[in-house]
């Protein structure tokens, strides 16, 4: 497939709470088949770990 399903975007930023939810999302789009772009970026909010991944969709050879 040469662009994302559902009209979604090549690249993506999920950020959310450090939590079971947040690694599914992450989980659900590398099962489409998008790829991780670098490492996550991670911060503290005062009251939680917030975590951002950025994916990207893999470029055609």
């Amino acid at each position: 497939m040469s662009t994302p399903p559902d009209g979604l975007p090549i690249y993506r930023v999920l950020t959310g709470p450090d939590e079971p939810a947040f690694c599914q999302r992450v989980s659900e789009a590398i099962g489409l088949g998008y790829e991780l772009h670098e490492g996550p970026a991670i911060t503290f909010n005062g009251e939680n770990v917030i975590i951002a991944q950025a994916l990207v969709w893999p470029a055609l050879p």
